[in-house]
Parts: C-alpha cells; structure tokens; sequence
C-alpha cells in the first residue's frame, strides 16, 4: 500500500504508522510507504488559477481532464518528482506540437505507424532481419536507448518515481525524431530497409508498452 497524501499531512505518517503497530496484528515497521505531493499550481490563458480553500475556489482533476485529456493530466502530473514544484499550464497540454511533452511521445508513434502504412508490409517479416546495416550515430544512440527500457522501469518501480518513465519516453522520442529527420526508411536497399524498420518497429513497442504502464494511450495518427 502506498498512501499518497499534501505535503501539509507529513505529520499523519507517524501516527498511522504508530497506530497500526499498536494494534499488534503483524503489521510490518514502516507500513504503509507514503509519497507526499506539494500542491500544484495551474495555469491557462496566461494567467493563474487562483485556488483558496478558505474560499472554496479550487480546481479538481476533473476540471483538468476536460480542460485538457486524461492522457495530459498523467503525463504532466507523472513527468515531475511529487515534492517539488509543478505548474500545470493547461494551454501547453492542448497544444499540438513538440513543446508538448505527450504529443512530442504520441507522435513519435503516429509517425512509426504512418511509416509501416506506407510500407505495407509484414511486421512479423522483420524478426529475422540483421541490424548490420545500423551504423549511423542517429541509429546507434537510438538502440542504447532501447536497451535502457528494462532498467528504467525496474528503477522506476523501485523508487516509486514513475517521472522516470516519462524522462525516458520523452528522450526516447526526441532520438526516433532526430533519426525520422536524418535518414529514409523506404530505401531501395532491402537488407537497410529491413534494418531500419525492425528498429522502428522496436521503438514503436517500447514507445506503446512505457505509455501503457502510465494510463496513457499511444494514438496510430495525429
């Protein structure tokens, strides 16, 4: 169990933990793990969103997901450690270009899914294909990436800092992009063609499977 709670409630962590130590019952030391989370500001239109409970002005996840989408709301909310400071800026969440972090991820694999269209071919043709022909810095830097993937998410899981996960998804991204704009997938060549695909294909996988363990979906066309 892991009770996430307002930084404010640091003091309940004590007591729950005293309180079912004194019931007796077998209850391991340090039970429940908590993770605290300072309050979020939010932004849109420019301007701030005023919050005073006082006032009984605020805004709810609700408000942010139709503001916005669920996928924007776990993206942003995951992409930062939860004690520190996180603006939520509503107008950077609907935005469709690469300073949205989501979008910049989402279509990475819109344009993998775009490439395999043109292509019309067999995926499952590409699992005896030889990266051999993979020797480009863009291709390289791109499979050190992927070969990452495993350790990410056991740190992830083990710290209890799914940002992890966003930080890597969006670097991931960022390398398929640079390699989209360095070189041709489609060549004449077939060995390359192969090559280069079987990676798209990898990076697509991994791009799907990181979005998944977020709630986030990875959308064929943007």
């Amino acid at each position: 169990a892991i009770n996430i709670q307002g930084t404010d409630h640091h003091g309940t962590i004590a007591r729950v933990r005293a309180g079912l130590q004194a019931a007796n019952v077998g209850i391991p030391e340090g039970y429940p793990d908590y993770l605290l989370h300072t309050m979020i500001r939010v932004m849109r239109g420019g301007e701030e969103v005023k919050i005073s409970k006082r006032a009984g002005s605020y805004v709810t996840l609700r408000d942010l997901i139709d503001w916005t989408s669920k996928d924007a709301v776990r993206f942003f909310l995951l992409s930062r450690k939860p004690d520190t400071e996180y603006i939520f800026d509503v107008d950077l969440a609907l935005a469709k270009n690469n300073d949205n972090p989501v979008f910049y991820v989402q279509y990475a694999h819109a344009r993998i899914c775009r490439v395999f269209e043109e292509w019309g071919g067999d995926a499952a043709q590409l699992a005896g294909a030889s990266l051999a022909p993979l020797t480009s810095n863009h291709e390289l830097a791109l499979m050190q990436r992927l070969a990452e993937y495993p350790d990410t998410v056991a740190g992830a899981a083990r710290e209890l800092a799914p940002h992890l996960m966003v930080h890597y998804l969006h670097a991931l991204a960022g390398d398929f992009h640079a390699w989209y704009n360095a070189d041709k997938f489609l060549v004449d060549d077939e060995a390359t063609r192969l090559a280069r695909l079987a990676l798209a294909d990898a990076t697509r996988i991994t791009i799907v499977n990181g979005l998944a363990l977020l709630g986030v979906s990875a959308p064929e066309t943007m």
